[in-house]
């Protein structure tokens, strides 16, 4: 590669890495809950891999402007999503959040009493197939964000239709990862993970009961995340 062309290519990426840091800094400013959430998952030997703040503040604003009064979550990590969520609930409003890991699940009920959210927030345990099950006996939800294993997006998002209101939201984290999820085909080698999103992109693209569209929402762009409407039942 020319000379030229890798300046002009890293430029470009300290823009993009600017144009996301202003983005936080202006829109989705941190607090002291949030920031030790962010860091809880290195400080417990968990990967790093929570939205950014920009993505948190689409997700409360979202919750925000339907009234949502219960959210489900798919994928707690360290709580720093379910914050932002919870933010957005009424007092009497309901954050349920799945995760298969215990100790992850330890780690996300701190960081949510961490931000005083606890009485209005709960993190339940198991593989998230057994537990989405036991919601179906529940009110609906207003506003459903997956975020959790990428090969089973399809099927969280089937639960999400039946699990969540008419006018309800649906988010999915890490749709766009850097425009593999929207390419028209996938290599033949792809991992299940890449296939997961992939498929789910298609489906929330294609189902009439939704109305979607995916974000670049961090990294520069290279990632993001997809919302859908629900529209019909």
């Amino acid at each position: 590669m020319a000379d030229d062309e890798l300046a002009r290519l890293r430029a470009a990426a300290e823009t993009r890495a600017m144009i996301d840091r202003r983005i936080a800094e202006l829109y989705a400013p941190e607090d002291e809950a949030l920031r030790a959430a962010r860091e809880a998952p290195a400080a417990h030997g968990m990967p790093s891999i929570s939205v950014s703040p920009a993505q948190g503040r689409l997700l409360q604003t979202l919750a925000r402007s339907i009234g949502a009064r219960r959210i489900l979550e798919i994928g707690a990590l360290a709580g720093y999503s379910g914050i932002w969520l919870a933010r957005a609930l009424p007092p009497d409003g309901r954050l349920i959040s799945l995760e298969v890991s215990a100790k992850h699940a330890e780690v996300a009920r701190a960081s949510l009493a961490r931000a005083g959210m606890a009485d209005r927030a709960e993190v339940r345990v198991g593989p998230a197939t057994e537990t989405l099950s036991a919601l179906a006996s529940e009110p609906p939800f207003d506003l459903v964000f997956i975020d959790a294993n990428k090969e089973d997006y399809p099927l969280y998002l089937e639960w999400a239709l039946r699990l969540a209101r008419l006018g309800g939201f649906i988010a999915a984290d890490n749709t766009v990862r850097y425009g593999e999820p929207l390419a028209e085909t996938l290599p033949p080698d792809a991992s299940d993970s890449a296939r997961g999103l992939w498929e789910y992109t298609r489906r929330a693209a294609s189902d009439p009961r939704l109305l979607s569209i995916a974000l670049p929402t961090d990294e520069g762009g290279m990632d993001g995340m997809t919302v859908s409407l629900i529209v019909a039942k």
